[in-house]
Order: structure tokens, then sequence, then C-alpha cells
């Protein structure tokens, strides 16, 4: 199981969210479930709750995400850096041909765009 979680989902762990941090607990003690912070989502994950970026990036369970060269073109086409970073983190690639679930608490603002949603709102 693969999930990018967005910069809403990133916020609500480190606020307490038990959705969240169930997700946390399982990629650090499950195999087979990895779970991902787009470095743009964390960014604004952090300028809404301070501190944020450092305890996440913490966790043994989380893989930070780079910006890298094609993941920075395909933000550039978009509005907003945290949302482009986490959709294109999202998409099919060699490691995950399936894509990753986009964990989030606010998710409406994942409709109309190509992601699976997994719904982290208490």
């Amino acid at each position: 199981m693969h999930i990018v979680l967005d910069d809403s989902a990133m916020a609500a762990a480190d606020q307490g969210n038990v959705l969240a941090s169930r997700l946390i607990h399982r990629a650090h003690a499950e195999s087979g479930w990895f779970l991902y912070a787009p470095a743009c989502a964390l960014v604004e994950a952090d300028r809404a709750r301070p501190g944020t970026a450092e305890h996440l990036a913490a966790l043994p369970g989380i893989t930070v995400l780079d910006l890298d060269l094609p993941a920075a073109l395909a933000v550039a086409r978009q509005t907003t850096w945290a949302a482009a970073h986490t959709q294109y983190a999202a998409q099919p690639t060699a490691d995950r041909p399936d894509g990753a679930v986009v964990a989030t608490t606010v998710p409406g603002q994942w409709e109309g765009r190509p992601v699976r949603v997994l719904d982290l709102a208490p």
C-alpha cells in the first residue's frame, strides 16, 4: 500500500489525528506499507503548523520526496505547489505501477483530479 500525505494530512498527523497516526504506525511496523511526504506539501503543512516538517521528517515510516526535475516541471504547470507535488507523487511509477492513494483531511480539494483519496477527516 502506497500512500502520499497531502499538507492537510501532515498537519493533522502533527495534531494527533488518530487515522493519520495509524497510517504512520503501519508504515513503520508492517512490510508493504509505504508513506510519502512530498517536500512542497511538507513546507505548506509547516507553514500552517510550525514544527510539522521536523516532526514528520524524523519519523522512520515516512519517506520525504524531493522536488526533482520531473516533479518541478509538473508543479510549474499548477497553481499550488503542495497539491501539485502531492498529485505528481501519487501518479504511477515503475516502483508503484498502480500509483498511490492521497491521504487528506480535505477530500473535496481532490475532486476532479486523477487521484484516489483516503479521507482522514475526524
